[in-house]
């Protein structure tokens, strides 16, 4: 394919943002050549200024759950873009969506809309420690919760010492407030317990990791968390951003059947617009600003034009009975048979996959943790990556990213899918 419009492009935004791009990944740094510059997308296809489509298997990174610029998303959009796009006060749709998502989703009474992820987490965070007068956090290598500065630290030197920044512009004192686990290391989370436990405010992580290539929790992993939170007294938190309504509507904690005190959720609660939420059992809630004292708050919160498209996202998944199961048929299906060729052709691999997530790991058997994540051959994964971007299929520029199936995947992107595969 050629890429002359996007090479020039990236050359032009480079002047005038830092890396030419407004999210890191974008930048195609971990598979190397010119990131492609999106014009238009259109059910299971994206489509580039020169002109190229791919099938997307990544599908804004979660949220197009339903395909891109799904008919019932952009007929609700547009009808509320006539009414306005923010007001700075209180709608009747933020209610509308809170009263859905806590009639449908376990182990939540309470919900406040923010305007992404990274917000949600870091939100809270802060929640849990109002709530729990304690500061200190324990977080897992390998697992995203945002750029906020409590999330952006490196293992330390032992299995239960404080990390320390993996940017600059963290502080050592942010640092020393975050304990480093491994994912699926419960012996090792015991440990941190047992020493600092009555420290402790909240356990943070994604239920089904999805920033260290897809993750799955190991047997008893969850239910161990689960109990030690509550033995000590600590807020259990499940990013859920990715997985929330994407793996089930009551997303990973209806799948692994494991109720956390706080959930965060972005991308699919939007449909595609900025959003992110943060929610949990009511006396947790009641803590925030203006009922109590844990300050929160967000000028484009509950915005109506993401509240519009997130209410229109999931209502067709809340009508469409089969909606998951298909979604999880597809990609089981694309997992199978992307699996027998790399079989007949004798390369090394595994793919791991809950839901409508899935990765592909190179020279390896298994991925359960970060560092076997690390262990994987990601040179390989990035001639995979262009050879398939080459013939019109567009992946996570990266080995650590997770691909998402989209409900306009059909037959016939699968097998155009699987002939690329080959052809690498």
């Amino acid at each position: 394919m050629r890429y002359q419009r996007s090479s020039a492009l990236f050359d032009k935004a480079k002047r005038y943002i830092p890396g030419g791009v407004n999210s890191p990944v974008r930048a195609f740094n971990s598979v190397g050549g010119v990131p492609v510059f999106m014009k238009s997308a259109k059910g299971a296809l994206l489509t580039d200024e020169d002109g190229n489509t791919y099938i997307d298997y990544i599908n804004s990174w979660g949220p197009a759950i339903l395909g891109h610029t799904h008919g019932s998303v952009l007929e609700a959009v547009q009808k509320q873009a006539e009414k306005g796009f923010s007001f700075g006060t209180p709608t009747e749709l933020e209610t509308e969506i809170a009263q859905l998502i806590i009639s449908r989703v376990a182990s939540i009474d309470s919900i406040r809309m923010v305007s992404s992820g990274t917000e949600a987490c870091m939100s809270a965070i802060r929640l849990a420690r109002g709530f729990t007068g304690r500061e200190k956090i324990i977080k897992f290598e390998g697992c995203y919760h945002g750029h906020s500065d409590s999330f952006l630290i490196s293992a330390g030197s032992g299995a239960a010492t404080f990390g320390s920044p993996n940017s600059p512009g963290v502080t050592s004192g942010t640092a020393k407030d975050t304990f480093l686990a491994r994912y699926n290391d419960t012996v090792q989370v015991e440990e941190i317990f047992r020493k600092s436990g009555e420290e402790i405010a909240a356990v943070i992580l994604e239920p089904v990791a999805g920033n260290m290539g897809c993750v799955v929790p190991e047997r008893g992993f969850m239910e161990n968390l689960r109990a030690l939170c509550t033995e000590y007294g600590t807020l259990l938190i499940f990013d859920e951003v990715m997985t929330g309504f994407r793996l089930a509507f009551g997303g990973a904690q209806e799948v692994l059947g494991v109720f956390a005190d706080l959930v965060t959720y972005g991308k699919v609660i939007g449909g595609g617009l900025p959003v992110g939420a943060f929610a949990g059992r009511k006396e947790i809630m009641e803590c925030l600003t203006p009922q109590g004292a844990v300050y929160q708050a967000g000028t484009l919160s509950g915005n109506p034009l993401a509240m519009r498209a997130g209410l229109a996202t999931l209502q067709c998944i809340l009508d469409d009975a089969a909606f998951y199961d298909r979604l999880e048929r597809t990609t089981v299906t694309l997992k199978t048979e992307i699996g027998k060729i790399f079989q007949e052709k004798g390369i090394s691999h595994v793919i791991n996959q809950r839901g409508s997530m899935m990765s592909i790991f190179f020279d390896t058997n298994r991925v359960s943790n970060f560092d076997e994540a690390s262990g994987a051959n990601h040179a390989l994964f990035n001639r995979f990556f262009h050879a398939m971007l080459n013939q019109g299929v567009y992946l996570p520029p990266s080995g650590y990213e997770t691909w998402f199936i989209s409900h306009a995947i059909g037959k016939n992107e699968i097998e155009k899918t699987l002939d690329a595969v080959r052809s690498f």
